[in-house]
């Protein structure tokens, strides 16, 4: 039994198909357009997850879509409605749009489906999943396990911003909700609005600017009381209600009252193009840390509630990986699970997993395809074609390796020299993180690599930290790890012995000094705060990075790496060779690695090596 989920018409869309239960492709639509955050109709997507199953849409026996559309309607409306005349001008321009998605939208979705091929919907059932329900499946059904408590938190989906549920065999019940208005992912996205960062998109600045936030100080506990007296109450069964008369989001296409929210903190509302100072640091940490207390009291309500010791935890706010640290730390479960696309895009995967054991009534998978389930590797390979058009074109800095040892030996005594190397190998990542096949590489010990991939490769804010890979055995020797990180779940302190001592006023230096004072040895991944995002990799989940991994730490004495996305800022990563290649030529990487082919830049012609500086103005 075939079924396809798909996911879009807010951002992120998706497919994602299954046979029998098993996760056979899964795909995110930017990565074919090349437009971040894409919600388009999946239009490519879906037809790449057709041809990796090898069949066609008349052979789909169910399309499931990962919402309610007419659910989502009702709730729009009934907001408006509570709000009006406010927000008239908003609700009149934006209309004709949710007549057209919402309360027509299985005629919308039988026109999109049109341009991909020809699909029989008397044959195939069109079946559609709340929100939440996708988002607790994506989780719960490839974790493996046969009872978990489940957390989703989210921005909204169609009314529910967090639930708390329970999966029990093939079953998921949810057993409570926290409703639109109010929710913490919309709470956080205020934040960075009102920081200089893109809704929907930034998120993860903000994250990672909180870090240079002074902890303890006085400014950052004056923020965070200001943030629960003034902006939210937070309720008994661990929700939120946020006063909404300090937000816009109701009635406008703005997320605040900006000159509320200037005058409550005492700042103006930053441009993108403003300098950010410690004010902006510490209300930073504020909000991240107010945002961790929220999520503990959900998840300890949901261990209460459900008597579970295992978690399943999705939903847009699960990218949070420092407050996931620090769920993670709380030893309220003995074991978490988070997929490596919990947002949006893989509420693809979450309905069609959902329509398998729910409406078909399927049991919990065996061992082994749940294990299969949980790869993050669901993406294209190297097609033979493009890699050949990519060779015709790098033809003069090519050299080819005889074996994976061969190529391993080479560029990890290229990355042991400092140099910076795009790895693009098999099946692309599904999900916002590369995880070593989609993947920018380099030395964590090189000096002065944080500095040099922020503003020379990846073109963006150079606050922004990178993430370690190394290998699952020597996690526990380099961070304090509850887990396994297959997906850079947790951010998780470095271990001591590889700390260095601070200067006595460090928490008082302006966030500058601190990104550039000297941490670490492995200075390149660990954050000021001691603090990384790492992924762990075993021999079986990812054999040539293990091995290029292990490799280095015969160069270097460390099996760790810097391992950042494959792209640079304000494009998605990387897809094709192609892409690749692109990528290369415009950024200052060293070296290309697509599959056992190495491009040099030295060895390319002068005209072909001249930076492109479209690039760096481009926004996220």
């Amino acid at each position: 039994m075939l079924i396809l989920g798909i996911s879009c018409f807010y951002h992120d869309s998706a497919a994602a198909i299954i046979e029998d239960g098993k996760i056979i492709a899964a795909a995110q639509e930017e990565r074919f357009t090349r437009f971040k955050h894409d919600e388009s109709f999946p239009q490519h997507a879906i037809q790449f997850c057709l041809d990796e199953s090898g069949c066609s849409l008349r052979d789909i026996d169910a399309v499931v879509f990962y919402e309610k559309p007419l659910l989502k309607l009702e709730r729009i409306l009934e907001s408006y409605l509570n709000v009006a005349p406010k927000g008239l001008g908003s609700f009149l321009f934006a209309l004709p749009k949710w007549i057209q998605e919402k309360l027509f939208f299985k005629s919308l979705l039988k026109r999109e489906f049109k341009a991909v091929g020809d699909i029989n919907f008397k044959k195939t059932q069109l079946l559609f999943t709340e929100h939440h329900y996708s988002h607790a499946a994506s989780a719960y059904y490839p974790s493996g396990y046969e009872q978990a408590a489940i957390l989703t938190i989210d921005g909204v989906g169609e009314w529910a911003t967090a639930s708390i549920g329970i999966g029990e065999g093939r079953e998921i019940r949810l057993l409570r909700e926290m409703h639109f208005p109010h929710s913490i992912g919309l709470l956080y996205s205020a934040f960075t609005y009102f920081m200089g960062f893109k809704v929907n998109s930034g998120e993860y600045k903000l994250m990672g600017l909180s870090p240079f936030g002074r902890h303890g100080c006085d400014e950052v506990a004056a923020y965070k009381a200001l943030i629960r007296k003034k902006l939210l109450v937070q309720t008994k069964d661990g929700g939120i209600q946020l006063q909404m008369e300090r937000f816009a989001y109701l009635h406008s296409l703005r997320m605040i009252k900006d000159k509320e929210w200037e005058t409550l903190f005492s700042m103006p509302v930053r441009k993108p193009s403003d300098p950010i100072e410690q004010q902006h640091c510490d209300l930073a940490l504020a909000i991240q840390e107010v945002t961790e207390e929220l999520i503990l009291e959900l998840a300890q309500q949901a261990k209460e509630l459900t008597g579970a010791s295992k978690l399943c935890y999705a939903g847009g706010v699960a990218l949070n990986c420092v407050a996931n640290g620090k769920l993670a730390k709380s030893g309220l479960f003995d074991s978490i699970y988070i997929p490596s696309s919990p947002g949006d895009s893989g509420g693809a995967i979450g309905a069609a997993l959902y329509a398998w054991h729910h409406f078909y009534k399927n049991d919990l998978p065996s061992i082994e395809i749940a294990r299969q389930n949980r790869s993050a590797y669901l993406g294209p390979g190297i097609g033979q074609k493009d890699l050949l058009a990519v060779i015709r074109r790098g033809k003069a800095a090519l050299t080819t390796t005889p074996s994976d040892e061969a190529l391993c030996s080479i560029i990890a005594k290229e990355l042991a020299e400092g140099k910076v190397v795009g790895w693009m190998q098999g099946r692309m990542e599904f999900g916002p993180r590369a995880l070593g096949n989609r993947s920018i590489l380099a030395s964590p010990i090189a000096e002065g690599m944080q500095s040099k991939l922020n503003l020379k490769i990846k073109f963006r804010e150079d606050f922004r930290p990178f993430a370690p890979v190394l290998t699952e055995e020597a996690a526990q020797e380099y961070y304090e790890l509850p887990f396994t990180s297959n997906y850079m779940e947790w951010v998780v302190p470095l271990q001591g012995k590889l700390r260095l001592a601070l200067p006595h006023d460090f928490q008082e230096r302006p966030w500058k000094q601190k990104l550039d004072t000297t941490r670490s040895p492995l200075q390149a991944v660990t954050h000021a705060d001691f603090t990384a995002r790492p992924q762990t990799v075993s021999s079986a989940e990812n054999p040539l990075l293990h091995l290029l991994l292990q490799t280095f730490e015969k160069e270097t004495g460390h099996p760790v790496l810097v391992n950042t996305s494959f792209n640079v800022r304000g494009e998605p990563i990387v897809c094709s060779a192609e892409d690749a290649y692109d990528c290369f030529l415009d950024t200052d990487m060293d070296i290309l690695v697509v599959d056992r082919s190495i491009f040099y830049k030295s060895r390319l012609p002068e005209e072909n090596r001249e930076i492109s500086q479209k690039r760096i103005f481009k926004e996220d």
